[in-house]
């Protein structure tokens, strides 16, 4: 399965939200849109932790480098 792209789990979850929003989805598919936009959020969670840690990680070896 291949990863999927934080912009697009981004305009996906926009979508589901407006779609709430604008009242366009009946009770049924409620739940399961609910559902869907947590795992997007978790998603895009990850991946900001993800990239923060990279950034951290970089940022700590310019400060060693600087230091030697």
């Amino acid at each position: 399965m291949s990863e999927v792209k934080y912009s697009k789990s981004i305009k996906k979850l926009e979508e589901i939200i407006d779609k709430i929003e604008s009242e366009e989805i009946d009770v049924d598919e409620l739940s399961e849109k609910v559902k869907e936009a947590v795992t997007l959020i978790k998603t895009c969670k990850d991946k900001i932790e993800k990239a923060e840690l990279e950034v951290k990680k970089v940022v700590d070896e310019l400060g060693t480098q600087e230091n030697d």
